[in-house]
């Protein structure tokens, strides 16, 4: 696939994720979009704050999963030590995507991480797609294939796709945030769809509770501030307010954000 090609194809599951409710979904879309971009058979997507013993950790295809579940806690714990990309990562900001064997040379296919590849998922390669400004432990995919290592192409294309898997990102935690602050199951989402209201509306409506201005909201989201006022825009309309303290005095009394403790309100109230 060449890479414009397969950038756009990227971009158009990454917006297609933006507008999916559920946020459990949004990895599972994105994970199998970019193993396929990247030439890479299978992927193991890391997030949240996790260890070699905790944390969330996805898996796509389904046949990938079903091989990892059989694996005891050593290997697994193995594999979720992320070797060599948590060393190689480590504390500095450099977020770059790289594969094993650039990262560690010849030492890789000798390691127990390889070893362990070979006998579970038969791959010989591995290619680290780190979140962009991910702190430790560092957050991201590891895209697996096997045969020949990555080009220099996947990579090129890996490194243009982290933005788009960081904006994504982003969205999946203030709406999973977000679903647990409102619950129950369903409720929150069912209440925004009442409104007219996309998951990315939702989002910038959430941040607009928390007072950000537009700038800090299109910082969070990676998005512009031209985009981030457009979204507000919708969002007055749709509620049928115009500003944003009657916006969020509306969004509350629908159950579409958490209203405030009572002594808050009461601070809040003027005297």
């Amino acid at each position: 696939m060449r890479l414009d090609r397969a950038y756009e194809r990227m971009m158009a599951v990454a917006v297609a994720a933006l507008h999916e409710r559920e946020p459990e979904r949004l990895w599972p879309m994105l994970a199998g979009t970019l193993a396929e971009v990247c030439g890479g058979e299978a992927v193991i997507h890391k997030l949240d704050d996790w260890s070699e013993s905790t944390g969330t950790v996805g898996t796509v295809p389904d046949a990938a999963a079903a091989e990892l579940a059989r694996l005891g806690d050593a290997d697994l714990g193995l594999l979720r030590a992320g070797y060599p990309f948590a060393g190689h990562y480590g504390p500095g900001g450099d977020r770059t995507p790289v594969t094993a064997h650039r990262a560690v040379g010849r030492t890789w296919p000798d390691s127990p991480t390889a070893r362990l590849l070979r006998e579970v998922l038969d791959v010989d390669h591995v290619l680290g797609v780190p979140l962009p400004g991910s702190g430790e432990p560092v957050t991201g995919c590891l895209v697996y294939r096997a045969g020949t290592d990555f080009t220099d192409d996947q990579l090129v294309l890996a490194e243009r796709a982290q933005p788009l898997l960081s904006a994504v990102e982003r969205q999946r935690q203030l709406l999973e945030e977000w679903r647990r602050a409102l619950g129950p199951a369903g409720a929150p989402d069912r209440r925004a769809a009442d409104c007219a209201l996309t998951p990315r509306e939702t989002a910038v409506l959430l941040l607009l509770t928390d007072a950000l201005t537009a700038d800090a909201i299109g910082r969070r989201l990676g998005i512009s501030v031209r985009t981030v006022h457009k979204h507000i825009e919708n969002i007055y309309r749709k509620l049928g307010t115009r500003d944003r303290v009657g916006t969020v005095l509306r969004a509350q009394r629908l159950g579409l954000v958490p209203s405030p403790a009572p002594a808050e309100a009461a601070r809040a109230r003027p005297s």
